[in-house]
């Protein structure tokens, strides 16, 4: 929206250096010289030369109208109030053991990786960190605009970067909440849009989360969720083969997609899946998009117009002018 226009003083889009300046002064003189040459031949032919400064004045009337008309002269200038439609994205990533799994391929954690991969191209002009955890949260990368530098990271994804006592969502929700808070904007200003987009397998074996989410939609951070894997199950692989349990029986890892949906309920969020079947990244891309328009940064920029097309088109008659007025004897 613009505001009504303030008194502003002139500016300009272009300077004068001083080699143009003294190039400047050389035509001046030069022409001068000219002039004075032209009188001196009127005069010996008995005419008045009178019309010469004439044609003195015109020509440098219409050569400062060119030279302004380059400068770009701009005034009028207006405050306008421009709206942005950056958000503040964190994604977090399970890295538990059980993302190792093979029920969606290659595995859920490269599946999950080429799907945050393209998550982030998606949003180009938005900034995006990225957090990793199981029963403890760290920050793998911090809120950038840097797309090379996520890339780089989220290759580097694998379930050896965190220690592994089960999956725990309590500690990765208070880091994001921990992290959008130090970023948030004075309460006087409209604040950004602030998203968690939280991968995992849905196996949760930690407390708090409820508390956690009514914080998190407190401070109007959303929360979306992306179950990765099947209901069916998969193994997980090991170094020595497949994990077994404390009886020697093969441990079965399925999707839980329920604390998944409940997470995502609390904080205003929604819950997508990602299994051997379909991808509902696309739905999540769109579901993110929907809420640029909540909440958005607001700032006042200054807003000039060049005005050189009104000196151009005076020049342009002038030397028109110039061209069909002749003088006699003499035709400059």
């Amino acid at each position: 929206m613009l505001r009504s226009p303030v008194p502003k003083n002139m500016i300009w889009y272009q300077t004068l250096t001083l080699l143009e300046l003294l190039l400047g002064i050389l035509f001046f003189g030069l022409y001068v010289g000219y002039l004075l040459r032209v009188r001196k031949v009127a005069l010996f032919f008995g005419q008045r030369p009178h019309g010469i400064w004439f044609k003195f004045l015109l020509r440098h009337v219409y050569a400062v109208l060119l030279i302004v008309a380059i400068l770009g002269p701009s005034f009028g200038a207006m405050k306008k109030e421009i709206r942005t439609i950056g958000k503040d994205l964190f994604i977090a990533v399970d890295l538990s053991k059980s993302m190792d799994a093979t029920d969606v391929q290659p595995s859920r954690l490269e599946k999950a990786k080429h799907e945050i991969q393209r998550l982030i191209t998606r949003f180009n002009s938005d900034r995006i960190g990225l957090l990793v955890f199981s029963n403890e949260a760290f920050v793998q990368s911090p809120l950038t605009y840097d797309q090379n530098a996520l890339q780089l990271y989220t290759q580097t994804l694998r379930t050896s970067l965190v220690p592994h006592s089960g999956t725990d969502y309590a500690p990765v929700l208070a880091l994001t909440l921990d992290k959008l808070k130090q970023n948030a904007m004075p309460e006087a200003e409209e604040q950004k849009a602030r998203v968690l987009v939280l991968v995992s397998d849905g196996e949760d074996f930690g407390g708090e989360v409820t508390e956690l989410a009514e914080q998190l939609r407190d401070q109007n951070i959303r929360v979306y969720t992306l179950g990765i894997g099947t209901t069916a199950g998969s193994p997980i692989p090991t170094n020595r083969g497949l994990k077994k349990d404390a009886e020697g029986n093969t441990v079965l890892t399925r999707l839980n997609p329920e604390p998944l949906m409940q997470l995502a309920a609390l904080t205003g969020g929604q819950y997508y899946e990602v299994n051997d079947r379909v991808s509902e990244v696309s739905k999540l891309i769109s579901a993110i998009n929907n809420i640029e328009g909540e909440l958005r940064e607001s700032k006042t920029i200054d807003v000039t117009a060049n005005k050189y097309i009104y000196p151009l088109a005076l020049a342009l008659f002038l030397i028109a002018l110039d061209v069909l007025i002749t003088i006699k004897l003499v035709r400059i």
